[in-house]
């Protein structure tokens, strides 16, 4: 569905980094470099918190793009469904990394997804066409877990990794 959505503004002929599909991810908290020593505790924490969450229904649908429509740098596909039980998930995971030392976000947790990153003015206003027609498309899904990544910039973009996956209750 997210390579349809991104199939749909490739037309604009826009200067677009498109995100890897297997890249595409919702981002609950970036902690940046992380001593690898407690990445343990971190985990087992992050597991004790969300031990009473439940998996609940999201729905891709929407595209837009950060900061605004007149000056596009991120293109997005937003995330819409049981908004109370992602935003309490995203809290929990907040609180726990704070207590590990990593302080709050300084910007409002705003799920999407980035589907690419604008890399030139060509055909700006094309693309941003498309994305205000929107792809047509949409589809629920049920979040069932999360992943602590580990990332690597590369030159082509970051490159991720599964370092655990903490499972929702059924």
């Amino acid at each position: 569905m997210l390579d349809q959505m991104q199939q749909a503004l490739r037309p604009a002929g826009a200067e677009v980094a498109w995100v890897a599909i297997p890249s595409i991810h919702l981002t609950l908290k970036f902690l940046g470099e992380v001593d690898p020593e407690i990445i343990p505790r971190l985990d087992e924490a992050l597991e004790t918190a969300s031990a009473s969450e439940s998996g609940f229904e999201l729905k891709l649908g929407g595209l837009g793009c950060f900061p605004s429509q007149r000056n596009p740098r991120v293109i997005w596909c937003g995330l819409a469904g049981d908004a109370e039980a992602l935003s309490r998930l995203q809290q929990k995971v907040e609180e726990v990394c704070n207590r590990f030392g990593f302080p709050p976000g300084d910007r409002e947790f705003k799920p999407h997804l980035t589907l690419g990153r604008v890399k030139g003015k060509r055909n700006l206003q094309a693309l941003v066409d498309c994305i205000k027609m929107g792809s047509g498309l949409e589809r629920s899904f049920k979040a069932d877990h999360f992943n602590i990544y580990r990332s690597i910039l590369k030159p082509k973009g970051a490159e991720y990794s599964v370092l655990k996956t903490i499972a929702l209750n059924p």
